[in-house]
């Protein structure tokens, strides 16, 4: 039976190379992104099995109108692999109030996955893919969450992967009947999507000409795709499994992040 998998960030590396392959075996994908060209191409290729929505998940009411509008177009969804991201190397605050890379990279993610734990719910075995990096040891700054203080973008990103890691533990402790996994991909040639400095973007093209293919990435999430963990959180450095039960996935910690309402927040730049 064929499946259906939601992506974000998939218009191009990681995210539309696993649009690809989901199309290629007779899969549907649903990509949402920002570039309309770059999403018409792929749902060109896809032939009739590849879905592109236009949207900014930097704001989070445009996250709850995708996930609104999926919810009601699909009555299942079998997966929802999260790869949206985009770098900052300077601070940057979007319209609703939010430090860009906490909106986008953290908290449209925890918002797009609870807009879907109903569909996913309804599917046979559902997963959820967070590719995002986890298990770094980046201390969080529980009072400045958004980075207000002494912005430095790869500090920023390393923090919302760890919030990441984090919301992996409140979901899968919110919907054990969902599968969440927390994946690192490693060096990709992915889009490397950012505002760069001349100094990070001199070490990204070194990153690019060392980095695989995004297509020697696909079959990892294939195989959790296909065969989801039967815990209901676990973490995959490609197909290596990773140690979920220490400090870093701490569950008071994931209590503490909820607790903090941000999800259902429209508007804060706080904390």
């Amino acid at each position: 039976m064929a499946k259906t998998v939601v992506i974000t960030g998939g218009t191009d590396g990681i995210g539309a190379a696993l649009a690809r392959a989901l199309a290629a075996r007779g899969d549907r994908a649903v990509v949402l992104g920002r570039d309309r060209e770059r999403g018409a191409r792929l749902v060109a290729e896809g032939n009739g099995l590849i879905s592109f929505l236009e949207t900014d998940l930097s704001l989070m009411s445009n996250t709850r109108e995708a996930a609104e509008e999926i919810a009601a177009t699909h009555q299942e969804i079998d997966g929802l692999v999260l790869c949206a991201r985009f770098f900052q190397t300077r601070r940057t605050v979007t319209e609703e109030g939010l430090e860009h890379n906490f909106a986008l990279f953290y908290l449209s993610r925890a918002v797009l996955g609870e807009g879907l734990a109903g569909p996913l719910g309804r599917a046979e075995r559902a997963v959820v893919v967070n590719v995002a990096g986890p298990g770094h040891d980046t201390p969080i700054d529980w009072e400045d969450l958004q980075s207000t203080r002494d912005y430095d973008g790869v500090r920023a990103m390393f923090q919302a992967g760890r919030l990441n890691d984090l919301l992996g533990v409140d979901f899968a402790a919110k919907h054990p009947g969902i599968a969440y996994v927390l994946f690192h991909p490693g060096t990709t040639a992915t889009g490397f999507a950012g505002d760069y400095d001349p100094a990070t973007a001199a070490f990204i093209e070194q990153q690019k000409a060392r980095a695989k293919p995004a297509t020697e990435v696909t079959e990892p999430l294939l195989t959790r795709l296909d065969e989801p963990p039967r815990k209901s959180l676990s973490a995959f450095h490609l197909h290596t499994e990773l140690d979920v039960r220490n400090g870093l996935f701490d569950p008071a910690d994931a209590a503490r992040l909820a607790g903090l309402g941000l999800t259902s927040s429209r508007r804060s730049e706080r904390p």
